[in-house]
């Protein structure tokens, strides 16, 4: 199955406490949630760990955010967009911004 927001698409929230944000998608954590750069941090607190050299205090740490509260950003437009499949005639199926039907990553 082809999945409409993939690894290194440039997003924006769309919904929640970070509403407006735009981020780089740093992976897929799972079917729902995707790991976005700098949107949805939490303060982790770390304990100092000499073995591995690890220094204690706290630490942001992005937190992985639902896919339903993010869109992808259209370039062309400068906002949030939907996507959706087309087929090209060389048969292959390719992800096309909703409002413009323009390729995504052309």
């Amino acid at each position: 199955m082809m999945e409409k927001i993939r690894k290194g698409d440039e997003i924006v929230v769309i919904t929640g406490k970070d509403k407006g944000k735009r981020g780089t998608v740093l992976r897929r954590v799972d079917d729902e949630h995707v790991l976005v750069e700098g949107v949805n941090r939490a303060k982790k607190h770390v304990k100092p760990n000499p073995v591995k050299g690890v220094a204690g205090g706290i630490v942001d740490k992005d937190m992985p955010i639902h896919i339903s509260n993010v869109a992808l950003f259209n370039p062309a437009t400068k906002k949030a967009d939907r996507v959706g499949f087309k087929a090209l005639d060389d048969g292959r199926k390719v992800r096309v911004f909703k409002s413009n039907g323009e390729l995504v990553n052309a």
